[in-house]
């Protein structure tokens, strides 16, 4: 399939997407923030800078998007074009992931996954079984947590 954008128009989209601070992380603080907990934003001292730190609770959260973070729900699709590319960036992307969470509970940190589908689309969940979900697992002595569209484990 042939992209229907030029080259500068592509590239002009794409350097648009943010990497924090998007809309599905913004809801995540929000939630949490009101729920009364605390925590840091984007710590580059830990592997993959996770989006939120709850220091108190030795936990981290990532928000990713399906998309970037080659996640096996409706949201993701590989790209029709420059499939090469697209395929060693997202499935390092992936790689990097898994590294990271790994790193992180060798250090001592409980981790979190909240994915785009658990929040938007067709499959997302209810803000409040999202929070309650999450609430629970920072209270908890659970080393993970993840959480999709229609699911929560």
């Amino acid at each position: 399939m042939v992209d229907i954008h030029t080259i500068a128009s592509r590239r002009k989209n794409m350097s648009a997407v943010k990497s924090k601070n998007t809309s599905p992380e913004l809801k995540i603080r929000k939630l949490l923030h009101g729920a009364g907990f605390r925590y840091s934003l984007h710590n580059k001292q830990l592997p993959g800078k996770p989006d939120l730190k709850f220091k108190k609770h030795r936990a981290v959260i990532f928000v990713n998007g399906c998309f970037w973070h080659k996640h096996n729900c409706y949201r993701f699709s590989w790209p029709q074009t420059r499939e090469d590319f697209w395929k060693a960036k997202i499935t390092g992307n992936a790689e990097r992931d898994m590294r990271n969470y790994n790193d992180l509970f060798t250090e001592g940190w409980r981790v979190g996954v909240v994915w785009e589908c658990a929040l938007r689309g067709k499959i997302k969940l209810s803000e409040e079984r999202v929070l309650y979900s999450l609430s629970e697992w920072l209270n908890s002595d659970a080393i993970k947590i993840t959480i999709r569209g229609n699911s929560i484990s």
